[in-house]
């Protein structure tokens, strides 16, 4: 088990930004499998934070988010990356990966849409038509 793997996508995210942004102000290693810092939040004073590699949940941080919880949070992971950078690099060499195969993904996608309306008559794009304005109206109903 990572602290990477234990986060919210949205936390090694913020994570990897901070880290990008340059947030962490120090850092030391604390012991074979320890890490300590201090990251630049949103509050005037910078967060302390502590990680444990070998057993993340024992990681804390001072922020409001996280602090006297389990919780990772995107400073905890900020601080990952600044002890393990190549792991920071293999983070977004994935992200890169996934946004380009994405991109492959919606061009398919995109592709069989336009093969199947060129395919169809006149009255049948008619219908087709009409049963997408009917159905879009319905989801817009029921939002509400």
């Amino acid at each position: 088990m990572s602290i990477l793997s234990i986060a919210s996508n949205a936390s090694v995210w913020r994570g990897y930004k901070y880290y990008e942004g340059k947030r962490i102000l120090s850092w030391k290693q604390i012991g074979e499998h320890g890490f300590e810092g201090e990251v630049a939040g949103s509050e005037k004073e910078p967060y302390h934070v502590m990680i444990d590699t070998e057993h993340p949940k024992k990681s804390t941080c001072s922020c409001p988010h996280a602090e006297g919880k389990k919780i990772v949070c995107k400073h905890k992971i900020a601080l990952f990356f600044a002890a393990f950078p190549k792991e920071a690099n293999r983070y977004i060499a994935e992200i890169e990966e996934y946004e380009r195969e994405e991109e492959v993904r919606e061009q398919e996608r995109y592709d069989q849409i336009v093969k199947y309306v060129k395919s169809l008559s006149k009255e049948e794009l008619r219908i087709a038509l009409i049963n997408v304005l009917v159905e879009a109206e319905e989801r817009d109903s029921h939002r509400y």
